[in-house]
């Protein structure tokens, strides 16, 4: 079937709705006009129940079938924005500063908006959805917040819980996902190199950390090539070194920061053991001492195989199968829906953001926008997952 009749009606409604968030960006824990604007949307919706402060600015609605007890299930889209200067020229750019939606949050938003919407309409379906809108995801994990410290699953006790990410360079109209490990773990570390300060001039007198962070560089470079398993994936990125404010004095001090992707936790472990041994060892050779802080951000995103497969029948028969990849590669990015998946079975999949100028950019870069026509294809999938998941009775 093709999208669904009545979100093809209000497809204005909900570009209007995406575009109006675009041009308001927040980031992480501070998205109090967007959750306004969520909740006031939900309200004119006419859901059945909404909750607001999960997580500082998340908001929780449900929403009844007419058909009896189906069960529960819940639908989770994320809303805050990035630290970026947005570079797109659209009529509906940042107004704020320094902040834009550079991964399309504001799309995931509109389009649980618009399956919303249908859904409280229609109401074709047994049980109740629960529409999880979820703040703070990029780095500082919002879905954890909301799961492990404010009990999302306790309040709502659902079945399943389902997400969705548009994809830069797949087709709109097009959908893929792959079952089990689909999204990186991602961890960060900081480093301290404490060496002896001194005049460049004579580094004898010195114990010098610019050489000891070279070496530590290029020695952790090795624990992917030589301790990780070839059939295993990791990488390890060094991606700030910060040391000395002026040409002739060897620093007391180098600082390192960076980040670990994994997808098993076998290896995490090992790449956090080999990091700390690494740089004691290199550090102590030079006379320095160092300090390793090794922080385990968001733990892999693993799909349940059942419920891709749930997943995948509903998506052929919104976009037929030929625009279905079930085998999608696996991506080193990271996603704090992982927290909910370690919780309830579900899954998460990709929907087609477009290719060249109409969707095509990438996420997290200055001129990246969401693909407007991929928004009835996002929410009418929603609305058949309901549908098909919480069937009436015959």
């Amino acid at each position: 079937m093709p999208i669904i009749n009545r979100i093809a009606d209000f497809h204005e409604d909900m570009t209007e709705w995406r575009r109006e968030m675009h041009a308001h960006p927040e980031t992480a824990f501070e998205e109090v006009w967007t959750s306004d604007f969520i909740a006031k949307r939900l309200e004119e919706i006419g859901v059945d129940h909404i909750e607001r402060g999960l997580a500082k600015t998340g908001i929780v609605a449900t929403i009844k079938g007419n058909g009896g007890d189906g069960g529960r299930i819940g639908i989770r889209a994320d809303f805050d924005a990035l630290d970026i200067i947005e570079a797109t020229g659209k009529p509906w750019a940042s107004t704020i500063p320094g902040k834009m939606h550079g991964c399309g949050h504001d799309g995931h938003t509109a389009i649980l908006l618009g399956a919303a919407r249908y859904l409280a309409e229609t109401r074709n379906f047994a049980g109740e959805v629960v529409l999880i809108f979820q703040p703070a995801e990029e780095n500082v994990a919002g879905g954890r917040v909301m799961v492990e410290d404010d009990g999302l699953f306790e309040k709502y006790p659902v079945d399943a819980v389902y997400g969705m990410h548009n994809r830069p360079g797949l087709p709109v109209g097009k959908i893929c996902m792959r079952p089990g490990p689909s999204m990186a773990g991602a961890d960060m570390f900081e480093i301290f190199i404490h060496g002896y300060g001194g005049h460049a001039a004579r580094p004898h007198k010195t114990i010098d950390p610019i050489i000891v962070q070279a070496q530590i560089v290029l020695a952790l470079q090795s624990i992917v090539s030589r301790s990780t398993d070839p059939l295993d994936s990791a990488v390890l990125s060094v991606t700030q070194v910060s040391g000395g404010h002026t040409g002739n004095v060897v620093p007391d001090l180098v600082y390192l920061q960076g980040t670990v992707r994994t997808f098993r936790p076998e290896v995490q472990d090992m790449v956090e053991a080999k990091m700390k041994k690494l740089c004691t060892a290199i550090a102590e050779g030079f006379d320095c001492t160092v300090e390793v802080k090794y922080d385990r951000r968001y733990p892999a995103l693993v799909n349940d195989p059942v419920h891709i497969e749930k997943a995948a029948a509903i998506a052929r028969e919104l976009v037929g199968e030929e625009n279905v990849d079930t085998d999608a590669e696996p991506v080193m990015g990271a996603e704090d829906f992982a927290y909910m998946l370690q919780h309830r079975p579900g899954c998460y999949i990709n929907l087609g953001n477009g290719v060249g100028e109409d969707g095509g950019v990438n996420v997290h870069n200055p001129a990246y926008d969401f693909n407007d026509a991929a928004l009835p294809y996002g929410a009418s999938y929603w609305a058949l997952l309901v549908e098909k998941l919480l069937p009436k009775a015959a």
